[in-house]
């Protein structure tokens, strides 16, 4: 944890660089943020975008990952409910492609590999995006939900990833 406190200072401190950022993540709930949990660095390669989390105090598995429209962690209001993350909008689909099908598929951009994290609670593997560049989405969040998803919209919508827990965002 403290090696994740280090780099979140570290990143609140250094300039933005036009082939690499380093994103804070802090928990949300529906009062707003929270603590920083970690960090993702974001680097543009020859493949695609490259993201490297370091991220603790999650739930182990698989979980939701998404770049959202908005650049805002904070919660938004449903049916007179406050809700966390919302005004961060829906996932970031700039071809109007209404669609969830994965970071390769052809729906939203915005649908990021799943987030691994390991039995102590931390998320560490790196992963590609070949759909995305840094430029694609600066000004946006990166969204991470409390379940996994399959990338599809059924049985549940967008995937099945379900409320909003943290949030990071892409200046």
């Amino acid at each position: 944890m403290q090696k994740i406190l280090l780099a979140a200072a570290l990143a609140l401190a250094l300039p933005v660089y036009a082939a690499e950022q380093i994103v804070v993540v802090r928990s949300i709930d529906a009062k707003g943020s929270g603590n920083i949990i970690g960090i993702v660095k974001l680097s543009d390669t020859d493949r695609g975008l490259s993201l490297d989390p370091d991220i603790g105090n999650l739930s182990p598995g698989l979980h939701g990952f998404h770049v959202h429209e908005h650049p805002s962690c904070l919660p938004g209001d449903k049916d007179g409910q406050p809700v966390a993350g919302l005004a961060a909008g829906g996932h970031y689909d700039p071809h109007k492609s209404g669609k969830h099908a994965g970071p390769e598929g052809m729906g939203h951009q915005g649908d990021l590999p799943p987030l691994h994290v390991n039995a102590q609670g931390a998320a560490v593997k790196p992963m590609l995006v070949p759909r995305l560049k840094l430029s694609d989405i600066r000004g946006r969040a990166l969204m991470i939900h409390e379940g996994g998803d399959n990338f599809s919209d059924d049985p549940k919508p967008l995937g099945g990833g379900g409320a909003r827990i943290a949030c990071g965002v892409i200046d």
